[in-house]
């Protein structure tokens, strides 16, 4: 295979046989040839090191050499090359005997084909040994592995593929038989195989486990075949492929399929296991699966309606209209959404029968999202929709007579209220008691009763529109709303006709009866702005309609003012009050949320009435306003709350500044500003310690008047909030320009922070302006941890509420500035330990160490 021409080193001193080697060589050669000539071993060693050549001819007679001990060198310098020395043909014999090991051959001198016959095999030599390397290279290069073995299986060549495959060198695999590396739970089922092949010349195949030499196992495919006409030697070459990637992707692969076997299993039982029909179609419409449940409702056998259309197959009719009712399928396909089946649907089974169902369609996407189907899931509701109708109708009916009861008369009031309010429509409400029916009932039994009021029930009914609503109350009382009148008159039009349909009698067991009616009527909204007060105001009409007589009707009439009454007392109970000092204040603290500690208080009046206990402000404050009482009222709260601060500070206690609430009234009085100033000259407080809390309706009435009255209570060193910040309209204008320090948020916005979004947005932005314009913020009504750590994360920067403490008396206050270990368990805050001692927010008072409230 190798082209290039056989290279000749002639080394000799003689010229002549050096052309006589040359012209033998052209004469006889067919192949190229190459001759170089030296005459020295020198040189001859010089150039070998240079140059590899495939023939020496070695001269015995060179001036440097020592005879036949020359080669030696030589053979160092071109172990590869044939060596030859050429020799008389008498001395032939002696030359044989004189070659030394490592001499390839001699040539009889002045014999041209010997040489040439010499020359060419030292060439094909060479050819052989370079042969045997390249093959080496080719089977190293070879990512099969390469095992060859003679007639017992025992290797005698091995490739570095197969090394690596074996996890052996080449020396712990020579001799080694092939079967070896193969796992032991596999060697015998391969072996027997591999044996089989072999006494029939055969190849052989098989796909095993070899077991590393580290213990490791790697998948291989073997080959093996005859290695050819090798004479008796039968040998074999095998060769290895690593295969344990394609095993782990066929293990991967057969586990997948393994998998999507038991998940189909697993949905098909589930499928046919459940209550609910499944159906699906492919994306023209057309059936492609049915469970048990589906068959059974639809009538169609899975292999019947396998590739029918839906419409065929699943028959639904809208049953009120009984027209055929829009298939879901197409427009979920079409839409790529989830869509329920229309209301009061009916499955028309193959055999006729109808089904109420309800349910939904989805579409069935593939893995690349696209839609390819869609699924029905649908059940069978006729009954539950019958039971369903039947409760509803019972919860909202009464079982004797079928009218509506209270439950879904109250509704309806309601409704109708909203209604009337909307349109500014009038609501009649008439309550109706059967005259001595106790009578009746006893003289002739509770069945006779029983019949008495259907019966009644009925006339009733006939009464009316269709839109009002009968009810039965209870007993013998029955209540009928109009819905929708123009006028009072309208209602005692209808009480006249109720009347006069009890006049005629009504046989009842034999007994020809005569009743009379009691009618009481409210009407909407003179007589009340919700269900429960017309009804109150009707039954109170009906007891005065009895009381008159009976057998009339009566409009519900306030023979006084009840509430002008209340008012009046009222009224002349705060003036007691006044001067008999019967107010008390109590403080609730307002707490630093970042540190914990009590940053104030607010001061709230309480009346402490010797009849009704303590009484709240919201129960006599706005009467109070009415009347005139506010402003004596809140100049009272003012100098008592200051009198007692400084009565803490005269006793050493570590004091808070306290908020005191102004109305709208007092804020406008001619006489706000000196009577502020007089109080805090009296009480002898420092402004500093007092703190008016304003709303922001009672700011913005008068806007730039009052800020010329904040300025001038800025200038006192008063501190300013603004209550309730959020219920009213303010100026984001005047915001910025009146002298406000703090902005209180309201409790309603503060009760749904930690649930609605929308209060929780309009906290968020309330701290975030207050921050920007530099106003501390106090959110009131803290009740919950929840709450509190809202307003913490937004850096709210106080908090006032349940979640901190109770309002506490004077007395009880006072011990909470002293450490507070005696407070009552109903006051205590979230968190409170008896004996810990709280530390104040320094800065109110400089000279003054505040003690705080508890966490």
């Amino acid at each position: 295979m190798n082209n290039s021409p056989t290279s000749v080193l002639p080394v000799d001193d003689d010229p002549a046989e050096v052309r006589l080697v040359q012209a033998a060589l052209a004469a006889t050669c067919d192949n190229p040839f190459r001759l170089e000539w030296v005459n020295r071993l020198a040189d001859a060693l010089e150039r070998l090191g240079r140059h590899g050549f495939d023939v020496v001819l070695l001269g015995l007679t060179l001036p440097d050499g020592q005879r036949l001990a020359t080669f030696h060198p030589l053979v160092e310098a071109a172990p590869n090359a044939l060596i030859l020395i050429p020799s008389p043909a008498s001395d032939e014999e002696s030359a044989h005997l004189a070659l030394p090991g490592g001499v390839d051959e001699h040539v009889a001198a002045h014999s041209p084909p010997a040489s040439y016959d010499a020359i060419e095999r030292g060439a094909s030599q060479g050819a052989l040994c370079n042969g045997e390397t390249f093959f080496r290279a080719i089977s190293d290069a070879s990512p099969l592995g390469i095992f060859v073995a003679d007639a017992q299986g025992r290797c005698v060549y091995s490739n570095a593929a197969h090394h690596k495959i074996s996890g052996r060198s080449l020396e712990q695999t020579l001799g080694t038989n092939w079967s070896r590396s193969i796992h032991p739970e596999d060697r015998q089922r391969v072996v027997a195989a591999w044996h089989a092949a072999a006494r029939a010349q055969e190849p052989f195949q098989a796909e095993v486990r070899c077991l590393r030499e580290d213990g490791s196992v790697v998948w291989a495919r073997l080959n093996a075949a005859p290695l050819g006409d090798l004479g008796a030697t039968q040998a074999q070459v095998q060769t290895v492929e690593d295969i344990s990637v394609r095993k782990s992707m066929e293990s991967v692969l057969q586990a997948a399929e393994e998998a999507l076997f038991e998940e189909r299993e697993r949905a098909r039982v589930t499928l046919n296991s459940i209550g609910d029909a499944v159906l699906t179609t492919d994306l023209l419409g057309n059936v492609s699966y049915l469970n048990l449940v589906a068959e059974a409702m639809t009538g169609w056998s899975r292999e019947e309606a396998l590739g029918r259309p839906l419409s065929e197959v699943f028959r639904i009719i809208d049953g009120t209209t009984r027209q055929a009712a829009a298939n879901p399928v197409q427009r979920v396909i079409d839409e790529d959404r989830s869509l329920g089946l229309i209301a009061d649907c009916l499955l028309v089974r193959r055999d006729g029968a109808e089904y109420a169902i309800e349910d939904s369609a989805a579409p069935i996407h593939n893995r690349y999202g696209r839609v390819v189907g869609a699924v029905i899931v649908f059940h069978d509701v006729s009954k539950s929709r019958a039971m369903t109708l039947k409760m509803a109708h019972l919860a909202q009916h009464d079982v004797l007579t079928g009218l509506a009861n209270r439950s879904l008369l109250t509704e309806r009031l309601a409704h109708a209220i909203a209604l009337a309010r909307r349109h500014a429509k009038q609501v009649a409400l008439l309550f109706l008691d059967l005259d001595h029916f106790k009578d009746i009932n006893d003289s002739l039994g509770h069945v006779a009763g029983d019949q008495l009021l259907q019966s009644l029930a009925s006339r009733l009914a006939a009464c009316v529109r269709t839109t009002d609503t009968v009810c039965r109350q209870g007993g013998d009382e029955f209540v009928i709303l109009l819905a929708d009148i123009e006028q009072p008159q309208d209602a005692a039009h209808v009480a006249e006709k109720l009347h006069a349909a009890c006049a005629a009698p009504q046989l009842v067991g034999g007994h020809e009866l005569h009743v009379t009616l009691s009618v009481g009527i409210s009407v909407y909204p003179d007589d009340g702005g919700d269900a429960d007060t017309m009804m109150r105001n009707a039954d109170t009409a009906m007891y005065h309609a009895k009381a008159s007589g009976r057998n009339s009707y009566q409009f519900f009439t306030a023979d006084m003012n009840t509430r002008a009454v209340r008012r009046l007392l009222v009224e002349s109970s705060l003036r007691r009050a006044l001067e008999e000092n019967e107010f008390v204040l109590h403080y609730q603290p307002q707490i630093d949320l970042a540190s914990g500690t009590m940053a104030g208080a607010e001061a709230l009046v309480r009346w402490r009435d010797p009849d009704r206990g303590l009484v709240y402000p919201g129960e006599f404050l706005a009467i109070a306003e009415e009347c005139g009482l506010i402003v004596p009222i809140g100049r009272w709260v003012l100098r008592e709350a200051c009198r007692q601060v400084q009565a803490w500070l005269d006793a050493g206690l570590q004091v808070v500044p306290v908020a005191v609430n102004i109305s709208a009234v007092e804020f406008r009085h001619r006489d706000f500003l000196e009577g502020v100033a007089r109080i805090l000259q009296e009480t002898g407080l420092a402004s500093r310690y007092l703190e008016l809390e304003l709303t922001e309706s009672t700011l913005m009435h008068d806007a730039e008047s009052s800020v010329a009255v904040l300025e001038a209570l800025k200038a006192m060193g008063i501190r300013l909030a603004i209550d309730d910040f959020g219920t009213g309209y303010s100026s984001l204008g005047y915001l910025k320009r009146f002298p406000i320090g703090t902005l209180k948020i309201d409790q309603s916005f503060v009760r749904d922070i930690a649930t609605g979004a929308d209060d929780a947005t309009i906290v968020s932005t309330v701290i975030g302006m207050a921050r920007n314009l530099r106003q501390r913020v106090i959110a009131e009504g803290v009740e919950t941890r929840e709450q509190l750590a809202f307003l913490q994360t937004q850096r709210c920067d106080e908090g006032q509420g349940f979640q901190f403490s109770h309002p506490l008396s004077a007395e009880d206050f006072a011990r909470l500035l002293r450490g507070g270990n005696d407070l009552p368990p109903w006051c205590r805050p979230a968190g409170w330990k008896r004996g810990c001692v709280f530390h104040s927010k320094p800065g109110w008072d400089s000279t003054r160490t505040r003690t705080a409230i508890p966490p």
